[in-house]
Formats: structure tokens, sequence, C-alpha cells
């Protein structure tokens, strides 16, 4: 719930840059990178000829919501006994399952004094 409150109100950018038709490259957050054909002024001021531009950027604004209401007055009774059994049950999903105690933990294994699988001559391949 909390992931969806807070995607909800987050606003983001993303920027677009088209080469022609083709998209080039896209970017969150940050600006985007030009295929490196933008087109530059021309270095003698007498020339007259101009070519349009076949680059492109594009940005798409992406506005969160401003203001969070829950108004509780309109969840009906039913609504509500389904939440508080929600909840009720998820929590229980998490509770620790008790360990049992077994007996002999206090006792220490015995000793090995002959290695029985040399005497029978099993080895396991």
């Amino acid at each position: 719930m909390a992931i969806v409150v807070l995607f909800s109100t987050m606003s983001f950018t993303i920027d677009m840059h088209f080469c022609g038709d083709t998209l080039m490259d896209t970017a969150i957050f940050q600006q985007v990178k030009t295929c490196g054909m933008d087109m530059e002024n021309p270095l003698t001021e007498g020339c007259s000829v101009t070519k349009k531009n076949c680059c492109s950027d594009e940005q798409v604004v992406v506005d969160g919501q401003d203001e969070l209401q829950l108004h509780a007055e309109q969840i009906t009774l039913e609504q509500q006994v389904f939440i508080v059994s929600f909840v009720y049950s998820y929590i229980n999903l998490f509770e620790s399952v008790d360990k049992k105690k077994t007996s002999f933990e206090a006792y220490k294994p015995p000793l090995v004094t002959k290695e029985i699988f040399k005497l029978d001559e099993t080895y396991l391949i």
C-alpha cells in the first residue's frame, strides 16, 4: 500500500530524442543524449541557405497527486470487516512457529572408536 501511495504522489519527466521518425534515446530524471546530428549555425554570416533540422526532442511530464484524502465515513461496515480480517490474516502469516524442545539437546554425541565403513569395507562411489 505504501508503494502505491509513493508512486501515485511522485511526479517525473521522460525525455525522448527522435532523429527523423526513429527514437534514438530516452531518459528519466535527466537530460537525453543527442545523436550528434543537430544542426549548427553556419560560420559565414552571408550564407542564407537553411535546412530543416531532422532531430527533435519531446518531453512527457507525469504529474502525481497533490492531495491524498481517505474518507473513512464512506467505508461501509462490510468493507471495514474485510480490511480488518485481511490485516489480521496477513499479520498472522509471519508469526514464528514455536520450537519443540528435545530431550537430547543437553547430551553429547558418542565418541567414534572405530570407523565402521572401513571394517565392513563398504565405500560409496
